[in-house]
């Protein structure tokens, strides 16, 4: 097809309402979009025209969401790496029993209960940090499972029984050390938004020399300003 061909083609194709990349690629010719746009200047576009660029547009820019999503994600997980490599010597330190002790009481210091009385209670929706408290507690001191409860806080749509088994098997303490769950009564009535949500689980470990033993550990080990 010879240039005047081509442009014949472009303008028909135009006058139908194709971009001009479409006509490129139907024209199979890698036609300059500037001199598309010269032989195409006096086209009466077709009122649907915008409609259809702006449909295009927003599935240009989703894709470009998607593609932005996956980049991020490769670099994250390379960004990753990066620090889980820096840190991997502190896992030799971490066998330490002093240094358990210290995560320990950090970690009471920042999620548990300060003001409890003759025993600890640490309660979160995180199965990790629970996970990680129960770990910690079990390896820094000897342990009687038997003054272990668990209490679940939940919403008035989710399956009580379902969940007891789901911290039963994180906090690895038996379904009849648990107490009766407690429903948030401000959710009746209403259906949870995250399906994934676990609702709250907390770990009540009744021993007062223990509480009191934990929540000390910081004061030792920092002697700062009194505040």
């Amino acid at each position: 097809m010879d240039k005047i061909g081509l442009r014949k083609k472009a303008i028909i194709l135009r006058k139908q309402g194709r971009t001009y990349s479409e006509i490129q690629a139907k024209l199979k010719k890698s036609i300059p979009k500037s001199t598309l746009s010269y032989w195409c200047k006096d086209v009466i576009l077709p009122e649907k025209y915008q409609t259809r660029i702006q449909k295009i547009v927003l599935n240009n820019a989703k894709k470009g969401r998607k593609v932005a999503l996956v980049v991020n994600k490769i670099k994250r997980q390379k960004y990753l790496r990066i620090i889980t490599n820096r840190n991997k010597p502190l896992t030799k330190v971490f066998k330490n029993q002093n240094a358990k002790k210290i995560a320990l009481a950090m970690l009471y210091l920042s999620e548990g209960s300060k003001h409890q009385r003759g025993s600890l209670m640490l309660g979160n929706t995180d199965p990790f940090i629970i996970s990680l408290y129960m770990y910690l507690l079990r390896s820094c001191y000897n342990i009687n499972e038997n003054k272990f409860r668990c209490t679940l806080q939940c919403r008035a749509d989710q399956n009580i029984k379902k969940l007891e088994k789901f911290w039963s098997h994180i906090t690895k303490i038996p379904l009849s050390q648990f107490y009766k769950a407690r429903i948030d009564p401000r959710t009746i009535g209403k259906s949870s938004k995250k399906l994934d949500y676990k609702g709250v689980c907390r770990i009540d470990y009744f021993s007062a020399e223990l509480s009191i033993e934990i929540k000390q550990i910081p004061n030792t080990i920092y002697n700062g300003p009194i505040v």
